[in-house]
């Protein structure tokens, strides 16, 4: 067989494959198509627009106004703005102190669970575990109990000497209480008079209320099971022979986890700072189970917002611009995220200078033999 007969079959037969593979996922595509990308697109179109909620958001009724309802929450100045950018900022601190403190406590777990030499980490594991699979709404419950004024963790701390806090009712920034010991309870101008999407820059740098603090450790406590099954997974995945050299190098256990392992996490790494960064940003279910953005709405969320300006407020336009907002959020500090994890090339200096230290090594080691 000559091979210009033998390249129209294979052409064909991958044309076959690919049609055949199209038919496999058409009704799975159509189906996302029909619940997800057509949901998606008339929520896209109802942020454009002066919707009411009632009838259909295509009907004759139903005006495009452009980008208004995106600019009552970005420049308008008003309530919309201010509830927009607290709401920012409550998120933006959540953000920042649940991703990276979950990810490292779900680190250690799963180092200290895959350990040979600890008995019993089936149970371990199951127990660490438990709070992921438990409904947020009892968690949420739970955690009011255990927070309030009279709770379970102002009575430990009251054996320690600390008369703590009224959790879930104490609007002050921990940044602010913490000022407030040395004597700092008001911010400079500079930062009081100037303001951004309605709260000022104090506000902004003051850190989470004392009733989004517990918010960040129920969410470590329920999330970090999950995340530890994600590491376990990959640890046991890696190949011991970088690892048993890094030994043979003289390299101590805390140079190893370092230098060897960390880097060989980089995938699992990424997946869960993605996946945490997302969760975060769209954190819903606890804010309404518990304080609805109270007190002085410093638990407000942009879920929430959404959520509430839509199905309370009948702002349905409003409601589906802070959704769209909240995505290009999540998209925009998930590619960074990614630039920042990417797989980074070693430059021909410390390339050379690698080589050369291996060269060097083998001549050593080739002479004490001899």
């Amino acid at each position: 067989m000559s091979a210009t007969t033998s390249r129209p079959r294979r052409s064909a037969l991958r044309r076959g494959e690919a049609a055949s593979g199209w038919i496999f996922t058409a009704p799975v595509v159509i189906l996302l198509g029909l619940f997800l990308g057509v949901p998606v697109l008339m929520a896209l179109w109802v942020s454009f627009s002066d919707w009411g909620g009632r009838g259909s958001p295509f009907s004759s009724g139903v005006h495009f106004v452009g980008l208004d309802n995106y600019a009552q929450l970005l420049t308008g100045g008003g309530l919309a703005t201010q509830d927009f950018g607290m709401a920012l900022k409550n998120n933006a601190w959540y953000v920042l102190l649940v991703v990276p403190i979950q990810t490292a406590v779900a680190l250690g777990l799963a180092v200290l669970v895959n350990r040979q030499v600890l008995r019993g980490r089936g149970f371990f594991r199951t127990a660490f575990y438990f709070p992921s699979v438990t409904s947020s709404v009892a968690i949420t419950v739970l955690w009011l109990f255990l927070f309030s004024a009279t709770g379970a963790v102002n009575a430990v701390l009251s054996w320690v000497g600390i008369h703590g806090p009224n959790w879930f009712n104490d609007p002050h920034g921990i940044v602010q209480n913490l000022l407030g010991v040395f004597g700092v309870t008001q911010g400079p101008a500079a930062l009081t008079d100037n303001t951004f999407l309605g709260v000022s820059w104090w506000n902004w740098l003051g850190g989470p209320s004392v009733a989004m603090s517990a918010f960040i450790i129920m969410a470590v406590f329920t999330t970090s099971g999950t995340f530890m099954l994600l590491f376990i997974a990959a640890l046991q995945n890696l190949s011991g022979d970088v690892t048993e050299a890094a030994i043979m190098d003289g390299a101590n256990g805390w140079q190893r986890f370092w230098q060897v392992t960390l880097p060989q996490l980089r995938p699992t790494l990424f997946t869960v700072l993605t996946l945490g960064l997302i969760g975060c940003w769209q954190v819903f279910d606890q804010i309404y189970t518990g304080t609805q953005g109270a007190p002085g709405k410093t638990t407000l969320t942009p879920a929430y917002l959404s959520y509430q300006s839509s199905f309370v407020n009948q702002e349905w336009g409003q409601g589906a611009a802070i959704a769209f907002i909240l995505f290009v959020i999540i998209v925009v500090l998930t590619l960074l995220q990614r630039w920042v994890l990417r797989e980074r090339k070693v430059s021909r200096r410390r390339m050379r200078l690698y080589q050369s230290a291996v060269v060097e090594s083998a001549v050593i080691e080739k002479g004490g033999r001899s």
